[in-house]
């Protein structure tokens, strides 16, 4: 379910679980576009976080949340092929049940690293219909893996913080189903007028994407 939050939250037990802190060069960036422009309307992909809904909404802008992966993993949306064609991922209803803001623009999205746990057939539809979403001039953060070990389950909850960190807090208990060089992620994000990376120690690329 999607939630359009403008006011503060309250932390949840479960944010109480242990984190652990990871520098971040594409938040530092975008958190001086936070404080240097007002009422900004942001998209946050991922477990709800109130640590973000207090952060943001402190700031003086609005956040609307959406867990992508959660809802990708959930069964009601694989459907019978026709005759012996194999089960196949119902994209359009997903798009339509979990991307539909009733009009409403975003000037950023924090994607982080979804685009790593959705199918294969959800990847292009999700990112066009997110830059759809956006509002011309509007920033784009994305976390892609380079490299995973087989099997390797990641999937986490990333907390903003006011410093060049953010908080990451593992739950869940998704594969990681796609690894990305920077070709790939370009192609991915072609829609976009322009993107910067930037390097890190951990197999993990960031990306500022501008529509």
């Amino acid at each position: 379910m999607l939630n359009f939050f403008g006011n503060h939250g309250s932390t949840s037990e479960r944010e109480e679980a242990a984190r652990e802190s990871r520098k971040s060069s594409g938040w530092a960036q975008l958190q001086k576009h936070l404080a240097t422009n007002e009422g900004l309307r942001i998209l946050d992909i991922g477990p709800t976080s109130a640590i973000n809904i207090n952060y943001i909404t402190s700031l003086g802008h609005s956040i609307y949340m959406a867990n992508l992966v959660d809802e990708a993993a959930k069964p009601e949306y694989m459907v019978a092929g026709e005759d012996s064609e194999a089960k196949h991922f119902d994209v359009e209803r997903f798009v339509k049940s979990n991307l539909d803001f009733a009009g409403r623009m975003f000037d950023v999205v924090t994607f982080w690293d979804t685009a790593d746990y959705l199918p294969a057939p959800l990847l292009a539809p999700v990112i066009d219909r997110i830059h759809e979403v956006m509002l011309p001039g509007g920033v784009l953060l994305g976390f892609f893996h380079s490299k995973v070990n087989a099997g390797e389950v990641r999937f986490s909850r990333y907390h903003l913080t006011p410093t060049d960190a953010i908080d990451i807090q593992r739950t869940g208990a998704h594969p990681i189903l796609h690894v990305y060089n920077n070709r790939q992620i370009e192609k991915l994000l072609h829609a976009f007028s322009g993107y910067r990376f930037f390097l890190a120690k951990d197999n993990l690329s960031e990306v500022l994407a501008t529509r």
